[in-house]
């Protein structure tokens, strides 16, 4: 790192921190806090979410899935184009939601089920939630301690500081000024900021890394030299990958469907729209919005698995694996007592020699196996598995290495300047998830929790003060656990089975918004079955090699168990496959997830028919028919042409013509040249002609790169300009505010009780 890495780092960040500090004067309310008022435009809301969304965390999660898969898993998540594409115009779920003015999911879960519900509900979200978060901290604070190259521990006068410890405190502190000072106002205009700032830096990484590595020449070889079976470019050769292949994909579009509004930490933007229609075409930019934000995480994966599997790199890949695994040994043995097997480990490191055979092909996984098994992983493998609970630290070492490999590589990757760039984007996606999940979970367990149990209402300053609190709370707990968790799996398995916890809600809020004969008693068996399972596995997971599998080998049981399970899965091979395994939990936790959804779906449909007595007003939650205070839409007759041109895109008359615009764009981008011309098309084609290899390695240079890039350039100007905009806009609509004190997410009477006013005098004129 050199002295202009610094200098980029810093100043966006004080640029980003200023901007919090300037927006705090606004919250005057708590509906400010929570919702930023409710008048923010569709490109605060598309752009502040963006990078909400994305995170340091997420960035790691997709770099460590393209590592370890390539293009060819992302082929079959073409099927999930036309199922967001419509999702998004017809506003699925987020239009319903704003039309219920509900500032958080346990308001919707009280005015449409019951007062018991939210609060049983406030309880397992706040554990999957915050569960969920709770290793942020600890990926970001490692990242960039391994990226930046930072010593493990600080001496402070005589008092040997852990970095890792430190660098969490820094960076918590930082999310948990701007969080607790303005609350959803503070999160959302730094976000945005973040998000302008982060577009250009993106365009500098990605021209440079097209400029520095060849595709033809290097990054396309590299991925070709692949055994059968786990092809990283042919989606029709990929049955042995086996956690990141088809079944991941159809998990995550049974996931998309049922939890398009389940995961609460994007709550604070889906209720921050100045009406449904600007939440409606926010969701709609997120087509245009990822940019280079996505395609530059997909680039350096690539490049850094070009970097450490092909023969130009060699020798720079070697010396660079030696540094990670000698850090990451430090990093887990810092305090335990085999500390000659540490120094014995970090001389081995030294010796070990670079790769020599890099072959453009493999006959099987076997041999590819042999040639590229990983020496540095093998070595300590065999060394700390001779200690005691040494199976803990194998799994502790391979989990932090595989991690780390694809930042570290992209230290050595980019130049002066662009390392300090690179730094700066990752500490703007750290920062931009801490607040906003930070804020999320806290104000879960105030509004839906502390509220409803409350006999006696909040004023607004005690409200806000328990907010902030409950913000700290969610701060401190995540930094204890990041503290001593040891988090063993995949990043996004991970999310996977946390999420699972929270499985039942996207089956309750989905149908609470569309089916009104759902009933409080399947939404309780859903939410339940979903977290008692999920909770038993990830217990299963952390305990499984020190305590469960020992003590089932002691008993005899492992080989019974192992048939048991391959009889299971044996209908779903090659893609489940469930095997005992001294290391790790047989079944992986997107398996686990899907397992809960499925069995939550059951529940809720079968016990909601059977305890339905009389079908719910769904009016008026939504503030429709004689409970609307707008005016009477025209009905139209009947038309084929508004069937085909208008309806199929969802456009009605809140549409102005750049909406209509943007709508069609949407539609022809993600129905017609994604999911046509880019999947149906090439499916039908291989139906009768397969492809060569080398077809799509140019399929995937043209769709991944070129349009990509395209895309990216011009979504740069056009989310810079329009975004700075519509945050002034923000700005001004914020001033001129008047605060309802009723506005704090107190439900009466099957609405909120800022609503309720309205409501009475609506059935009083009826």
């Amino acid at each position: 790192m050199y002295t202009i890495d610094w200098f980029i780092i810093w100043i966006p960040l004080l640029i980003v921190l200023l901007a919090g500090w300037k927006s705090q004067k606004y919250v005057r309310g708590v509906a400010d806090f929570l919702t930023a008022g409710r008048v923010a435009g569709r490109y605060v809301v598309s752009v502040a979410s963006g990078e909400a969304a994305m995170g340091l965390i997420t960035a790691v999660a997709v770099m460590e899935m393209y590592y370890q898969c390539g293009f060819s898993v992302t082929f079959w998540s073409s099927l999930t184009i036309p199922i967001s594409m419509m999702m998004g115009l017809f506003g699925f779920c987020t239009y319903r939601y704003r039309e219920t003015r509900c500032m958080t999911l346990g308001q919707f879960f009280e005015v449409r089920y019951s007062k018991s519900l939210r609060v049983t509900a406030s309880v397992i979200q706040s554990i999957s939630g915050i569960v969920n978060y709770a290793i942020f901290p600890a990926i970001g604070a490692r990242f960039l301690i391994y990226f930046l190259d930072l010593p493990l521990t600080v001496n402070f006068w005589g008092w040997h500081c852990p970095t890792f410890g430190l660098t969490m405190v820094i960076f918590l502190g930082m999310a948990l000024y701007v969080a607790c000072r303005g609350g959803q106002i503070t999160i959302m205009v730094t976000d945005c900021v973040q998000g302008l700032l982060s577009y250009p830096m993106y365009l500098a990484i990605v021209i440079y890394i097209l400029c520095t590595f060849s595709w033809g020449n290097e990054m396309a070889p590299a991925m070709m030299a692949r055994p059968p079976h786990e092809s990283f470019l042919s989606p029709y050769d990929i049955s042995n990958l086996r956690e990141f292949n088809l079944f991941y994909v159809i998990a995550g579009i049974v996931g998309m469907l049922l939890s398009r509004l389940s995961w609460g930490a994007t709550m604070g933007y889906n209720g921050s729209a100045r009406s449904p229609h600007e939440a409606k075409m926010g969701g709609l930019l997120g087509t245009w919005r990822s940019g280079f934000s996505v395609m530059i995480f997909v680039l350096l994966s690539l490049v850094a698995y070009t970097y450490v599997n092909h023969a130009h790199f060699a020798e720079k890949s070697r010396d660079m694996r030696s540094q990670l695994a000698a850090k990451t040994i430090e990093d887990i043995m810092q305090n335990h007592e085999a500390q000659a097997v540490k120094k014995e480990l970090l001389k081995t490191y030294k010796n070990l020699p670079a790769r020599e055979k890099f072959n453009s092909s493999y006959a099987s996984a076997e041999e590819f196996r042999k040639e590229t098994e990983d020496p540095f992983l093998k070595v300590t493998g065999e060394k700390l598995g001779e200690l005691p609970r040494g199976k803990k630290l194998t799994q502790s070492f391979r989990t932090i290495y595989s991690q780390m490999l694809v930042p570290v590589a992209v230290r050595e990757i980019l130049p002066a300047g662009l390392t300090g760039i690179f730094c700066a984007l990752m500490i703007f996606l750290m920062l931009s998830t801490d607040t906003t999940y930070m804020h999320a979970w806290g104000s879960i367990i105030v509004q839906d929790f502390v509220v409803p149990l409350r006999k006696k209402a909040f004023t607004p300053p005690e409200q806000l003060r328990a907010l902030r609190w409950a913000i700290t709370g969610v701060c401190v707990f995540a930094f204890v656990f990041s503290l001593f968790f040891s988090q063993l799996d995949y990043i996004l398995m991970f999310f996977a089975i946390t999420g699972a916890i929270w499985a039942g809600a996207g089956i309750v809020i989905t149908l609470g918004l569309y089916w009104k004969r759902g009933t409080t008693a399947g939404a309780y068996a859903a939410l339940i079955s979903g977290a008692v399972i999920a909770t038993s596995a990830i217990i299963a997971q952390q305990l499984w090699a020190s305590d469960i599998y020992p003590a089932l080998d002691r008993a005899g049981m492992v080989p019974r168990l192992d048939a048991l399970l391959d009889t299971l899965s044996r209908p779903f091979h090659p893609y489940i496959v469930w095997r005992m395994n001294p290391l790790k939990f047989p079944i992986n936790s997107a398996e686990i997830g899907f397992i809960c959804t499925m069995i939550t779906i059951l529940l809720y449909v079968v016990i909601s028919l059977a305890t339905c007595k009389e079908p719910f007003d769904m009016d008026r939650m939504l503030f429709r028919g004689r409970y609307s205070d707008r005016e009477p839409e025209e009905k139209k007759p009947f038309s084929l042409k508004r069937l085909l041109f208008e309806q199929i895109v969802g456009i009605d008359k809140q549409y102005t013509t750049g909406d209509k615009v943007l709508a069609w764009s949407v539609f022809g981008y993600s129905f017609v040249y994604s999911f046509g011309l880019c999947f149906v098309l090439v499916v039908v084609w291989n139906f009768f002609t397969p492809w060569p290899i080398e077809y799509w390695v140019n399929y995937f240079f043209i769709k991944q790169l070129l349009v990509a890039g395209i895309i990216a350039l011009i979504s740069t100007f056009w989310f810079g300009i329009c975004g700075t905009k519509d945050l002034l806009r923000l700005y001004r609509d914020l001033d001129k505010k008047t605060v309802n004190e009723l506005d704090d997410g107190r439900v009466i009477g099957h609405v909120s009780a800022a609503d309720m006013e309205t409501i009475s005098q609506r059935e009083k004129q009826q």
